[in-house]
């Protein structure tokens, strides 16, 4: 398998393990995602796509999965933002770090997931750390490293 073979399919697994993983901590253990969660899972959507075009469009396959290490980046990047919301490094841009006051006007009665609060934690890393991690630190570098080999 060359180099380009390889960095295709890591742009489609890496996304889609991912994205797998958050969807059975979802459904499967009860951890909802926050705002900022959703927007760390918009990224690798793409990057699936760009992957699986790689694999259809065989001429723009390099540049393809380029642009799909690029979106595996950006995740990472939105990981680690918001795991510094979470660890109270800097301030959220978002509604979803305030709370409602019960009975006032925003109180909508429906569970609102706080992104400044990790529900899950291991060696003191949030989902979103070990999204950045494994997003922005480590599954772009091997794509973009694989796709620029020849």
């Amino acid at each position: 398998m060359d180099n380009l073979a390889k960095a295709r399919a890591l742009a489609v697994l890496v996304p889609a393990a991912l994205l797998g993983g958050a969807y059975v901590s979802q459904y499967g253990f009860g951890l909802y995602p926050c705002e900022m969660c959703w927007w760390q899972r918009y990224p690798h959507f793409v990057a699936v796509a760009l992957g699986l075009a790689g694999f259809v469009v065989k001429p723009a396959a390099r540049p393809l999965v380029i642009l799909a290490g690029l979106a595996i980046i950006v995740s990472g990047a939105i990981g680690l933002f918001h795991a510094g919301v979470e660890y109270g490094w800097w301030e959220g841009i978002t509604d979803c770090t305030a709370r409602a006051p019960k009975g006032s006007a925003f109180d909508f009665g429906g569970q609102v997931v706080p992104c400044d609060v990790p529900q899950w934690t291991l060696w003191g890393l949030s989902l979103a750390g070990f999204n950045f991690l494994i997003s922005g630190l480590g599954g772009a570098a091997v794509v973009a490293l694989a796709a620029y080999r020849r």
